[in-house]
């Protein structure tokens, strides 16, 4: 039940990074990686990342123990993980919290590149019920909040 709030980054201010190589390449969406913070405040630590990695690159994301990390494959194939586990296009990797690391190789064969979602924050550990664009704790807080929408209590944002 936070406050309502908007941040409008435009594209140009998200922080893009890449290595001296060139061979990765991280848009940092949330949190932080190759150095570079992003500038959106979150409720939650979080990291959210779009990185790019030509074949053969290899990454090593400082991830904190208490983060859950996974990474989506948009392209490419990639190996995760200190078991160097596959992922192909559209496939999912949960990254175990074995360490205070997260390991992402792009295989030799992946052209043109390697690009991947890496998305990781602390658990919440508490019930998430929703419906359509809400998401609260417990029905009935959901019923709140739609009723609130509903005779128009939700406030407005200004820019």
């Amino acid at each position: 039940m936070t406050k309502h709030r908007y941040q409008d980054i435009p594209v140009t201010k998200i922080p893009s990074i890449r290595t001296h190589g060139g061979q990765v390449t991280a848009k940092v969406i949330a949190g932080e990686a190759l150095g570079a913070r992003a500038v959106i405040d979150t409720h939650t630590p979080i990291m959210y990342l779009h990185l790019t990695l030509q074949a053969g690159a290899k990454l090593v994301q400082a991830v904190p123990r208490t983060y859950n990390a996974f990474a989506y494959v948009i392209e490419g194939n990639g190996l995760f993980g200190d078991n160097e586990r596959l992922a192909k296009r559209g496939q999912m990797v949960l990254f175990a919290k074995d360490g205070e690391k997260a390991l992402i190789t792009a295989t030799m064969d992946t052209m043109p590149a390697l690009n991947v979602l890496f998305i990781a924050g602390v658990p919440l550990n508490e019930p998430v019920a929703r419906y359509g664009p809400f998401v609260m704790n417990t029905q009935q807080e959901i019923l709140d909040a739609i009723n609130d929408y509903r005779n128009d209590w939700m406030g407005s944002i200004n820019f």
